[in-house]
């Protein structure tokens, strides 16, 4: 699977940070092994899972110890399967030991946002629909959980508040209406993405007499989400997105995405995340 990474200057800098937190100074339990002792470890999956989070497994080793070297079995975006070797490493042993945990880490982490974002993909499977992440990440580590979602099949909303508009409530209460925030919108945007949120049929209206690129549908029941398809495709303005987002789960997932939706939005891809069980073991 070929998935852009973030730049090597980001994924060093999260990895920089992480080993700031836990290495500081120097790691004083390695000391007690000699430091001319090599190793040789694997990494073992114990759950299955999509493994996402290489370059910074490597880039831990890379700054604490050149000479680390690691072997990959799977790629990121693999389905792996309990007990599968990951990777072999072999090196110094006090480099494995130091970086062990921080490397364990980010792997651990964003498997677990690619593994969650695989089953929210394959519920959808069959559908027209595709799942979106949302701004609601780890902070520090936006752009890793991104990749993540997309190695486990999702599709990015925007990454910030830099690359696209959403028109949120609190926005058309300040502007005065959703005309004169998307108006405005358009004035200052450029030509980034312009999405109004709304919370009725009646805003769904305006939103799409004011011709904006998507349509947030907030909690909409899913009568009022086939609703909204049907009045957004025989409309003048046809052509517009709709994105359902709200209070979505597994079980819900499916008779959203059978109303017609082209995406749903599901912020727990990324703020709800339980790592993979991963174990580094030392020969």
């Amino acid at each position: 699977m070929s998935i852009d990474l973030p730049s090597a200057d980001y994924i060093s800098r999260t990895v920089a940070l992480a080993l700031e937190e836990d290495v500081a100074t120097g790691d004083l339990t390695a000391q007690l092994i000699p430091a001319d002792r090599t190793s040789t470890a694997t990494v073992i999956t114990r759950e299955d899972a999509t493994l996402c989070g290489r370059a910074w497994f490597d880039e831990v080793f890379r700054q604490i110890d050149s000479k680390v070297r690691v072997t990959w079995k799977a790629a990121d975006g693999d389905r792996i399967r309990a007990n599968q070797v990951l990777c072999e490493l072999s090196g110094p042993s006090r480099a494995l030991l130091t970086g062990e945990r921080s490397a364990l880490n980010f792997l651990q982490l964003l498997s677990g946002t690619a593994t969650e974002t695989t089953r929210y993909a394959e519920a959808l499977k069959g559908t027209q629909c595709r799942v979106l992440d949302t701004r609601k990440t780890i902070p520090g580590l936006r752009l890793a959980q991104k990749y993540a979602v997309r190695c486990g099949g999702g599709t990015n909303h925007r990454i910030g508040l830099f690359d696209a508009i959403l028109v949120k409530e609190n926005h058309i209460a300040a502007a005065g209406s959703i005309a004169a925030a998307v108006a405005e919108a358009r004035r200052v945007s450029g030509k980034v993405m312009v999405e109004v949120e709304v919370e009725n049929l009646e805003e769904l209206q305006q939103a799409l007499q004011a011709k904006v690129d998507r349509v947030l549908l907030d909690n909409f029941s899913n009568e009022d989400l086939k609703a909204a398809v049907r009045i957004t495709r025989g409309h003048p303005n046809a052509g517009i997105e709709l994105e359902a987002s709200g209070n979505m789960s597994l079980e819900t997932l499916r008779a959203v995405a059978e109303t017609g939706v082209d995406f749903v939005s599901v912020g727990g891809l990324t703020k709800h995340v339980r790592a993979v069980d991963l174990s580094m073991r030392f020969a």
